[in-house]
């Protein structure tokens, strides 16, 4: 404080205060972090939305599987027994239309089985191998609560 009383008046008279920080500067920084928040925050929302949208398609994709492949094995009982019943015809028995049907349903199991080999070793192929290792590692990750690690679960 001077002699006139004023706080903001330089204590000795060569001596001039600093000049304030520019407040558009802080204010535009400040604005630039409400933005991002903002647009950030929008972007969760929206991410959080569309995930509560997939769990909920999740039970319904389970519930139209199921249909599916019972529709699927009504169908495939169906068509066996309508080649079963144009074969019996055909052979004029029905041991020997049994015997066929039988023969191709082996067929189809050993190609089924073939393919499932295949695919269990591409599977072990060293690429896929480390594909699967970490889609398998991301899936228990997932799968943990979240207070919890996999370094607790151990003794």
């Amino acid at each position: 404080m001077d002699q006139t009383g004023r706080d903001d008046a330089p204590a000795a008279p060569g001596e001039t205060p600093a000049p304030p920080a520019p407040p558009g500067l802080l204010e535009d920084i400040s604005r630039l972090g409400q933005a991002f928040r903002k647009l950030f925050g929008a972007q969760l929302h929206l991410l959080a939305a569309e995930l509560g949208l997939a769990r909920r398609a999740v039970h319904w994709l389970l519930a139209a599987g199921l249909v599916a492949t019972v529709a699927a094995v009504g169908v495939g009982i169906t068509l066996l027994g309508l080649a079963g019943v144009l074969l019996a015809r055909w052979f004029d028995s029905w041991v020997w239309a049994l015997l066929v049907l039988t023969l191709l349903e082996l067929g189809v199991l050993v190609g089924a089985i073939m393919l499932f080999r295949r695919c269990m070793h591409w599977m072990s192929l060293p690429a896929t191998r480390g594909e699967w290792n970490a889609m398998m590692r991301e899936t228990l990750q997932r799968t943990e609560p979240q207070g919890e690690s996999r370094s607790e679960d151990r003794p």
